[in-house]
């Protein structure tokens, strides 16, 4: 049986109430594929913060780090904060530390809900945006030398080596897509047409996309690209961008699916990944039963799937698209609504009912 050490952070929050119960249904759905799942919780957050002084010790990093996958909810607390007056987030130490470049941001619209596109292609879609997270205009956000009283400046930091990297993760991924029905395109999506660094960015896209004849490269400015999420997303497949861009048209994809709490995410790099839903902590539901854990699950899904190709384990990879398919079941009944959409489900009926269609499968 095939063993993967799996680092779960919980953080703050609804953390505590939907990780457990997400990380039971993966090693029990994963157990009937001859793969073992050890779950090693680690601590670190606002509430550790506030209760010891530290969010996040070292030797809770290094745990984490030493696993084959880190399995994250959410993080930060708004009455917790650090000295300079920023929210405490441990997941950004996780993310700049291990040099997780690759932010995916699927969008997979589920059966059955109320979405905000009305054309029947808008609830059968599924398209990733890829969000370089380790540079760009993110990459020095804290003050700078040359702030005054009068204005503030932040650097976009757009480097060869990581937009490499960026690009043929994107191309890879949209190969294996391919083999899957997917479309077998890349859209670079920039703004190419006015900033210097936008340029070099899709210069190094331009070449990258040589080494790739079989994948479709295709471009979009920024602006454009917002207009086509909101007009036929089904035209994207694979779309790697730069941070900040990547930031926003990922909340806009997790609109296109209902909610945040629909939207699961994987930060991946050459030697590790981080995978969590893109919601916060939602303070004002916790202890409510309220929390949508679909994001969540749906970032273990993706978990599975990326341990079954750096391992070379087709189980795990097989056991990751079964979550995949028993949450597009559960949502196909049309007995689950999430709070967040208007219903009146909370998260113990939608584990209940996506463990009932893991069972079928």
């Amino acid at each position: 049986m095939r063993k993967f050490k799996i680092a779960v952070m919980p953080g703050d929050g609804i953390g505590n109430e939907i990780t457990r119960p997400s990380m039971d249904l993966l090693i029990q759905t994963i157990k009937g594929f001859n793969v073992d799942l050890e779950a090693v919780y680690v601590e670190a957050g606002a509430e550790l913060y506030a209760r010891t002084g530290e969010a996040f010790p070292e030797e809770n990093f290094k745990e984490a780090a030493s696993a084959d996958a880190i399995y994250l909810c959410a993080m930060g607390l708004p009455n917790v904060r650090y000295p300079d007056g920023t929210e405490v987030g441990p997941q950004h130490d996780l993310r700049k530390r291990l040099n997780l470049y690759a932010g995916m941001r699927p969008c997979i619209t589920m059966p059955g809900l109320p979405l905000p596109l009305k054309d029947e292609r808008a609830n059968h879609l599924d398209f990733v945006i890829v969000r370089e997270s380790t540079e760009g205009i993110f990459a020095s956000p804290r003050k700078s030398q040359n702030d005054t009283e009068e204005a503030a400046y932040n650097t976009i930091k757009i480097t060869r080596e990581i937009s490499e990297k960026l690009f043929k993760f994107s191309f890879q991924l949209a190969e294996s897509r391919k083999k899957n029905g997917g479309k077998g395109k890349v859209t670079c999506i920039d703004k190419a047409n006015v900033l210097s660094s936008m340029y070099f960015f899709r210069s190094i896209f331009d070449e990258v996309k040589n080494a790739y004849p079989d994948i479709v490269a295709d471009y979009s400015y920024v602006d454009a690209a917002a207009l086509t999420m909101l007009r036929k997303p089904w035209d994207f497949d694979v779309c790697p961008t730069e941070n900040l861009c990547g930031d926003i048209l990922s909340d806009a994809a997790a609109a296109l699916m209902g909610g945040m709490g629909m939207a699961p995410s994987g930060e991946i790099g050459d030697n590790h990944a981080v995978f969590q839903p893109c919601h916060g902590t939602a303070p004002d539901i916790i202890g409510t039963g309220k929390a949508n854990p679909t994001g969540m699950i749906l970032s273990g899904a993706i978990m599975l799937d990326y341990l079954g190709t750096k391992f070379n384990c087709q189980d795990a990879a097989k056991a990751g698209s079964q979550i995949m398919q028993a949450v597009k079941n559960a949502y196909a009944t049309g007995n689950l609504l999430p709070y967040e959409l208007g219903g009146s489900c909370g998260y113990d009926i939608i584990f209940k009912t996506v463990n009932e269609q893991i069972e079928k499968l």
